[in-house]
């Protein structure tokens, strides 16, 4: 339910802030206790903008503020 919570919290910010951006939630299986989000560029290439697999414990730290997730996007299609 967290990384579920999570993941809906950084939908709804990547949205407000370029909502034509399509947006998939683990379009492939996820790892075990991990949250990470990536950009997919147009040409094929991923970008990482947000691994919390090697931060924490606490647990908290696996998990990004939305807002980091939304400044990291802008700066990787600046």
């Amino acid at each position: 339910r967290v990384f579920g919570r999570n993941a809906a919290a950084v939908n709804e910010a990547l949205r407000g802030a370029m909502a034509h951006l399509p947006v998939d939630i683990n379009p492939r299986p996820p790892r075990r206790n991990s949250f990470e989000v990536s950009l997919v560029k147009e040409d094929g290439s991923t970008v990482e903008l947000w691994s919390g697999i090697k931060k924490g414990p606490p647990r908290k730290l696996k998990f990004p503020q939305p807002e980091t997730v939304v400044e990291a996007l802008k700066s990787s299609l600046a």
